[in-house]
């Protein structure tokens, strides 16, 4: 088969191709088989009608859309390898010719990916990363573990306090009307936990169990509920318990408590540290490669970038979202419910950025091809294998859903982040 591309534009260009003759009689047997099964033809049983009558009755020329639509996904694919371009959407295909007995021509309108010029990627100035811990962070993580272990304990004659739990009844009304979702009984409050309108808890701070309290609150102006923004409400709250926290010693037994696998406070404070030391590294790491590929994305020089990868982005940035609805039990229609959005509004919130994600992965397979990486069958099994235990999947299930060149091709891009960051220069101060 002969194919020639032409470019037309940056990002566009044609390719003529064309379908052999020896080919084309293959199609047309293809397509008289798919149509004479459903044909009547008088003096033939349905079905029966040979391709020699039915040359002289229809003409051969009505199977030629049938057959170019058998022959055409094949004689496409195969010029495109001779071409050696990769569209990045669907071609508008034309015919040239589909002379009888002769080789049909067509030609196949392609958008091209952008064309990628690296700048620097290697060795790249970020700024410095903290790992450092402190002795305060290990106390902080200590008094959050102590709060969690705290014990809520009836307060009988004593006046509530920020951060003390309160058991109230309320009813809440604007000029002296009660409104949907304001009332309720028994209900468990943190104090200071800002879980109300502001100010409502700031209000029952100083009162003790039995008493009534009238508290008057502004609903703020960007409020869920329309009808309530910017108005002022009074609450009828009756409070019949009152209960504060009490909080362990920070001693042997709580660091038991917290963690079975240590038996004294000091255990659990050096085992405590040294997750947080590998909290801080992952972190750090994380921080190194997002700068490095956002300095070699902003080095690079980009072609411009055609529409439909933009909505590729957008719209695989949208399945993947809904699908983790799914997997919270949240189909498609109740998320749009629940949220008050449309589809176009979880389009337009994944516009932003689609262009800079594109232009980012244009540029690391970029780096890819210069760096000639081309992960092995073993990086590809053992990719599978971890996917597989990730997932709670069999590994034959993981190899049915991606294939080995989408495998490649995340190994790949995860290696160039890995040397992108690994070769960085962390600098406590950004050069101007």
């Amino acid at each position: 088969m002969s194919a020639k591309f032409e470019k037309q534009g940056k990002n566009n260009g044609e390719i003529t191709f064309e379908i052999e003759t020896d080919k084309i009689k293959e199609g047309l047997e293809k397509a008289f088989l798919k149509v004479k099964k459903d044909l009547t033809v008088p003096g033939f049983r349905k079905g029966k009608v040979s391709r020699q009558v039915f040359n002289r009755m229809y003409g051969e020329e009505s199977l030629y859309e049938d057959a170019l639509n058998i022959l055409l996904p094949e004689a496409y694919e195969k010029a495109l390898e001779e071409v050696k371009v990769s569209p990045v959407d669907q071609p508008d295909i034309n015919i040239d010719s589909l002379e009888k007995d002769s080789t049909w021509v067509l030609k196949a309108k392609v958008t091209l990916q952008p064309e990628v010029e690296l700048g620097d990627y290697k060795g790249l100035t970020v700024p410095k990363q903290s790992r450092r811990v402190t002795k305060k962070d290990v106390e902080d993580n200590l008094e959050a573990k102590r709060q969690q272990q705290a014990e809520l304990v009836l307060k009988e004659d004593e006046a509530a306090v920020s951060g003390d739990t309160v058991i109230i009844d309320f009813e809440g009304k604007v000029d002296g009307v009660a409104f949907d979702g304001g009332k309720s009984e028994n209900y468990t409050l943190e104090l200071g936990s800002n879980s109300f309108i502001p100010g409502f808890e700031d209000q029952l701070v100083g009162h003790k169990a039995g008493e009534d309290v009238d508290v008057t609150v502004t609903f703020p102006e960007d409020y869920q509920a329309e009808d309530l923004r910017g108005k002022e409400a009074i609450f009828a709250v009756k409070v019949h318990e009152v209960k504060g926290k009490e909080l362990p010693e920070m001693d042997d037994e709580f660091a038991k408590d917290v963690d079975e696998e240590v038996n004294t406070l000091e255990e659990l404070q050096a085992k405590t540290k040294d997750q947080i030391k590998e909290t801080k590294d992952a972190a750090a790491k994380e921080a190194i490669q997002d700068a490095a590929i956002e300095l070699a994305v902003d080095n690079a020089k980009v072609d411009e970038i055609p529409n439909s990868m933009i909505e590729e982005d957008v719209h695989r940035q949208m399945d993947q979202y809904l699908a983790n609805m799914q997997q919270q039990g949240i189909d498609t229609k109740m998320y749009f419910q629940l949220t008050g959005t449309s589809e176009d509004d979880l389009h337009k919130q994944f516009e932003e950025g689609a262009e800079r994600r594109v232009k980012t992965n244009l540029v690391l397979e970029a780096i890819v091809a210069a760096e000639k990486i081309e992960p092995s069958e073993e990086e590809v099994s053992s990719e599978i294998s971890n996917l597989a235990e990730q997932y709670g999947m069999e590994e034959d299930a993981v190899r049915s859903a991606l294939s080995d060149d989408m495998v490649k091709h995340d190994i790949a891009i995860k290696k160039v982040v890995d040397e992108l960051a690994d070769s960085a220069v962390e600098e406590a101060k950004m050069k101007k």
